[in-house]
């Protein structure tokens, strides 16, 4: 084998990995090991390894939901987590570092070792992620003379400093792998092949100094670049993309690592939400393994929320669900997450094949059929996969003397090169129903949490809202008034998305009359704007424009004498792709002018303008500040007609149980809110065109994230997560800043919990179990044995399956939402599912003429149940209804 070891090690950084592992006394979550690979794979302590990486981004939760996000991943299949790190929310201030709350790195790192599992960590520092700026800070950009990305030297001093200060306390906390760390591997700039040529020369002298400044930080695990063909010797180059299974890296020295497999996609306001369906997914993936792939991370297993102003884009949600396998709240998505378990499981099985050997061999099975099969030195250790890539057939296809149906664009897993037990079109994983339940705002503060339990079919909305009016135009001491526009950012450097423009124009007599004679409407007109402007005359508001960089031309109302002309831009999250990012700004472009005066259009341009940033209140902190007597809050009432630019609080309990809770705000405009001082994002009720979204979704055939979408006609997002941790049993502080009207009196609170599961299993299905261990295999036992067709059903944790409202063994009809029997149906089926599963967490049942009858003979049978989930302080947690091998 070719074997990369040491990583630019010297005697000295040797040393000193010598002196800290011996030295260790704690901290250690493995064995001291070190990280090498050669062509075929990773090599972890010595040995070859096929890795499934699950993306969390720790910032994204709380650190209080991150140890279940990590044990479902775990649970899921993974032997590694990714995540990128995110500048700016560790130096927001340069010089000022956080890691607390969110940004607790090392402890999020720690508790992936305590999993037992590994990190790969994704320093970049640039990470996109639909990230603000994508994850610069945005006092970068002041820094004299810099060119972010590019061979410049303000901009490599900067990098080199924060990549550093990452890499260090990383050793200092001992969390490398030669440390007994959890972290394999480091990930240096992000996707800058896509851009690179934007820099010519330069840009392709960055990308060997980025390599040598990275490896010279003497991390001592690999590192590797994304989507970067010309990546140097010493640093690995990996695929991102719905598809990897045709990439291969720029040395036969290197072996094919995924870094970011796009299992969803994000999310615009106003658009429809994407949906990948996961018999694609699970086919992307087999498929990379197939074809000789090793490492394969899931962008993103867990996507969760833009909390705050983080959401970049511009115009990206707040919510970063991702259509991922564990839902933006932490619940698992079915059959995503259990379909995908099964396939890892299945790939598990293949692994000691997969790792002795040095290439699969290939073997045509038709026109759109291929096997790839893995022998190792010990000619009894064969694995095998056969893929049909055909969009729309079905095809039977010869084997080493045996026959395989394979599903149209499928693959089937035969770990032993004989016994398919997994295709990835076939999935028998539980289908979850998930419930969004309203829970009573309290009337006031004294209301008690017990009342907050009773659940009702209707929103019961809070009767004690306050209001406070937000000032139209400057209210400060800070304010300032210059000749000409200013860019927006230059002004704000992002403390704010708000900026008020202000001037004014003075309007004659005779303007006026040459108005009325000739029937003329004068006009704003601003060449181009972005993401929002909100324009105000004399403090009334007439006129609204969103887009990226977009024209406006907005019909205006003057009077004689002097008229305010104000002007509220706005940002929804900085650019985050793309070349020269330290020049995109936000706010105007262009020409600002008033058209229709009797001299002619009058330029505003370069009048003199008084510049105000962010809004009075959070200036005041009105979303943290409940008790400040100075304020003046008064009581809304339902004959107030809703107003722009308006603050609203009230107070609520804290639903009870565990469930995750969200604000619904779909009343509301667009804004901002918090909970106890808590920024839980922006909000925007913007609705998704009527078309566009498919009835029926076909897996089949290349996806795109035009494919599959969902929700036309619908708002893009009207809930929004509040962390149990931000939470208190009682008073609970909801503050909401309103910038164009909508009825605070119909925002709810509610909690989301996985109602129902489903589930429908051929008998003709083997899931891959746990009992195949890789020794038995490589011993060479055969262990199809110890297969049997099996439907598993399972609530989440803290709750038990209290009813099951249809079971039938047979041939039933429908889906979830809607089955019925067949014409072949066991009678037994509903009684024998309650008796294993009720009262249970999860239970798992043959699907077999053994269990219930065989109640149409030589018909291949179908077990379909619906059962529902109810909360539980104690249940019998599992319960396996196998009969005896």
């Amino acid at each position: 084998m070719q074997n990369k070891t040491l990583f630019g090690f010297g005697l000295q950084w040797l040393t000193k990995v010598l002196i800290v592992t011996v030295g260790m006394v704690s901290g250690e979550y493995f064995k001291p090991f070190n990280v090498s690979y050669d062509h075929r794979a990773l090599i972890i302590d010595g040995q070859r390894r096929m890795l499934i990486s699950a993306g969390i981004h720790y910032p994204r939760a709380t650190p209080e939901m991150w140890p279940d996000l990590i044990g479902k991943s775990k649970e899921g299949g993974a032997d590694v987590i990714q995540t990128y790190v995110f500048w700016s929310g560790h130096e927001p201030v340069r010089g000022q570092y956080n890691f607390q709350g969110r940004y607790d790195l090392v402890k999020f790192v720690k508790l992936v070792g305590e999993t037992g599992l590994y990190l790969h960590l994704r320093i970049g520092p640039y990470v996109c992620a639909e990230w603000n700026f994508g994850g610069f800070p945005v006092w970068l950009r002041d820094i004299p003379g810099i060119v972010f990305r590019t061979d410049n030297e303000p901009f490599k001093e900067e990098m080199k400093r924060f990549v550093k200060k990452i890499v260090d306390v990383m050793r200092d906390e001992s969390l490398f792998s030669w440390q007994g760390g959890p972290i394999i591997m480091l990930q240096i700039e992000n996707e800058y092949g896509n851009i690179e040529s934007s820099y010519g020369q330069k840009g392709k002298e960055y990308v060997k100094w980025a390599a040598n400044m990275a490896v010279g930080l003497g991390a001592g695990v690999p590192w590797v670049m994304c989507r970067q063909t010309d990546a140097p010797e010493n640093i690995i180059d990996a695929c991102n993309g719905y598809y990897c299974d045709g990439f291969k890296p720029n040395s036969n020295k290197k072996p094919v690592l995924w870094t970011e497999n796009w299992d969803g996609w994000y999310t615009t306001w106003g658009g429809r939400l994407p949906h990948r369906p996961v018999e694609d997914l699970a086919f992307a993936v087999a498929r990379f393994y197939q074809r000789g792939g090793s490492f394969q991370n899931y962008y993103m297993f867990f996507g969760g929320t833009n909390f705050g102003r983080t959401s970049g884009g511009p115009n990206y949600v707040t919510s970063y669900d991702y259509d991922a396998p564990i839902d933006e709240y932490g619940l698992l998505s079915q059959p995503k997450w259990g379909h995908l378990k099964d396939l890892h499981a299945a790939i598990k099985l293949c692994e000691p094949a997969l790792v002795s050997a040095e290439s699969a061999q290939y073997i045509t099975l038709g026109s759109m059929q291929e096997a790839h099969v893995y022998r190792g030195g010990n000619t009894s250790i064969c694995s095998a996969f056969l893929a049909n890539i055909d969009e729309h057939k079905t095809s039977t296809v010869q084997f080493l003397g045996r026959s395989y149906t394979l599903p149209p664009w499928s693959v089937s897993i035969l770990p032993d090169c004989k016994n398919a037990v997994f295709n990835t079109a076939k999935v028998g994983a539980q289908t979850s129903i998930k419930l969004v339940d309203f829970e009573p705002m309290s009337s006031s503060k004294s209301s008690s949490p017990e009342h907050l339990m009773i659940r009702t079919e209707l929103p019961l909305v809070s009767e004690s809202w306050m209001t406070l009016k937000e000032p139209i135009g400057a209210w400060g001491d800070d304010t300032f008034t210059v000749q000409g526009l200013l860019e927006h950012l230059n002004v704000t450097k992002d403390q704010s998305d708000y900026l008020w423009y202000i001037t004014r124009v003075y309007v004659s007599d005779e303007d006026i009359a040459y108005w009325k004679e000739n029937a003329v409407t004068p006009s704003l007109k601003i060449d181009s704007m972005r993401d929002v402007v909100r324009i105000f005359i004399n403090e009334q508001l007439i006129g609204s424009e969103r887009g990226h960089w977009v024209k406006v031309v907005q019909d205006v109302e003057l009077k004689q004498g002097y008229n305010d002309v104000m002007l509220l831009s706005q940002t929804v999250g900085l650019q985050n792709y793309g070349a020269f990012l330290e020049k995109d700004g936000a706010g105007f472009k262009g020409q600002i002018t008033l058209t229709g005066l009797k001299n002619g259009d009058v330029d505003l341009t370069h009048s003199t303008w008084t510049y105000q940033v962010g809004l009075k209140g959070e200036f005041q902190k009105l979303y943290a500040n409940d008790d400040d007597e100075s304020l003046s809050w008064t009581n809304l009432t339902h004959d107030e007609v809703p107003s722009v630019l308006s603050w609203y609080k009230t107070h609520f309990d804290s639903p009870g149980g565990k469930d995750p809770v969200v604000v619904d705000m779909s009343s509301m405009g667009k804004g901002q809110a918090w909970v106890n001082g808590h920024h839980i994002g922006r909000y925007w009720t913007l609705v998704a065109p009527k078309d566009g979204c498919q009835e029926n979704c076909n897996y089949r055939g290349a996806y795109n994230s035009g494919k599959c979408q969902t929700n036309c006609g619908k708002p893009t997002q009207i809930w929004y997560h509040v962390p149990r941790s931000w939470l208190q049993p009682s008073d609970n502080l909801l503050v909401v800043f309103e910038e164009t009207g909508g009825s605070p009196f119909e925002v709810s609170v509610k909690t989301v919990s996985v109602e129902a599961v489903c589930a429908h299993v051929s008998e003709d299905y083997y899931p891959p179990v746990k009992t195949w261990s890789q020794s038995s295999y490589i011993n060479g036992k055969l262990f199809t044995d110890q297969r049997k067709p099996v439907m598993e059903l399972q609530c989440e944790d803290g709750y038990t399956i209290a009813s099951i409202e249809f079971a039938s063994y047979g041939t039933p009809q429908g889906s979830c939402q809607s089955f019925s029997t067949g014409n072949c149906h066991a009678p037994t089926s509903s009684s024998i599912l309650s008796k294993a599963c009720e009262g249970r967490n999860r239970c798992k049942i043959e699907v077999s003429n053994s269990v219930f009858g065989d109640p149409c003979p030589r018909t291949v049978k179908t077990l379909a149940v619906k059962a529902r989930c109810k909360p539980s302080l104690s249940s019998s947690s599992w319960y396996t209804g196998l009969s005896e091998i």
